[in-house]
C-alpha cells in the first residue's frame, strides 16, 4: 500500500513519520523530493528557489517523482509505503505559482506515476497562527520564503486537488497535540 503524507512545511508530517517508523521498521520510508540519489541533487536545486521558470520547477519535480516511482514504490508495491510528500504537493505548488493546469498536471503526474496513484493520503492542515509561529522558530529555505499566504494557498490547492482526484483520505487538524495525532492516524492506517 502507497500511502502519501501531505501538508505544507512545519505541519508535523515528518514527525508523525517519524513516530511510526520507530515502532514500525518494516515500514519503508520515503520523501519527495530527496527518496533517491537523483532526488537529493533536484531537491538542492528546489529548495533554493534558483530557477527562474516555473516550469523548469515543475519537470524537475516530475522527474524527481517518476524516479522516485521506479527506484521505491515500484519494487515495495507489495510493502507499506510511506512517502514525505509527493504529486499532490507537486500540483499543490504548480497551482499556486499559477498559469497551470489542473487537468494537465494530473496528466503529467499519470505520466510519471505509470498511471499509480497513491492508496491513501494523510493531509496535516494548519493555520496562520500556527504556521507563523512554526516557521519563526527555524530558518525557511527558498519556497518557504515565498510567504505564508503562499503556502496556505498550496495547502489549499492540495486539499481541493484530493477531492476532485477521489483518493481516499484523511484530513488532519495539525494544530492539535502530536499524540492526538498520532492517534488517529495509527487507527486510520490500522497499524
Amino acid at each position: 500500500m502507497y500511502i502519501l503524507f501531505e501538508g505544507i512545511d512545519t505541519c508535523g508530517k515528518s514527525t508523525q513519520i517519524e513516530l511510526i517508523a520507530d515502532k514500525h521498521p518494516e515500514i519503508v520510508i520515503t520523501k519527495e523530493p530527496g527518496g533517491t540519489p537523483f532526488g537529493v541533487k533536484a531537491r538542492e536545486i528546489l529548495l533554493a528557489d534558483s530557477l527562474a521558470s516555473k516550469r523548469a520547477e515543475l519537470l524537475l519535480f516530475l522527474a524527481d517523482r517518476a524516479e522516485h516511482y521506479e527506484e521505491v514504490i515500484k519494487p515495495n508495491k507489495y510493502k507499506l509505503v510511506i512517502s514525505d510528500r509527493g504529486f499532490l504537493s507537486g500540483i499543490g505548488y504548480a497551482l499556486a505559482n499559477g498559469d497551470f493546469d489542473f487537468n494537465e498536471l494530473v496528466s503529467l503526474n499519470k505520466f510519471a506515476l505509470e498511471g499509480h496513484f497513491p492508496d491513501k493520503v494523510i493531509l496535516f492542515l494548519t493555520d496562520m497562527k500556527t504556521l507563523k509561529e512554526r516557521t519563526e522558530a527555524k530558518s525557511l529555505d527558498g519556497i518557504e520564503l515565498r510567504g505564508l499566504e503562499y503556502l496556505l494557498k498550496v495547502q489549499e490547492h492540495i486539499k481541493e486537488s484530493i477531492i476532485k482526484l477521489g483518493i481516499p483520505h484523511l484530513f488532519i487538524d495539525a494544530t492539535q497535540d502530536i499524540e492526538s495525532i498520532h492517534q488517529t492516524i495509527l487507527t486510520y492506517l490500522k497499524v
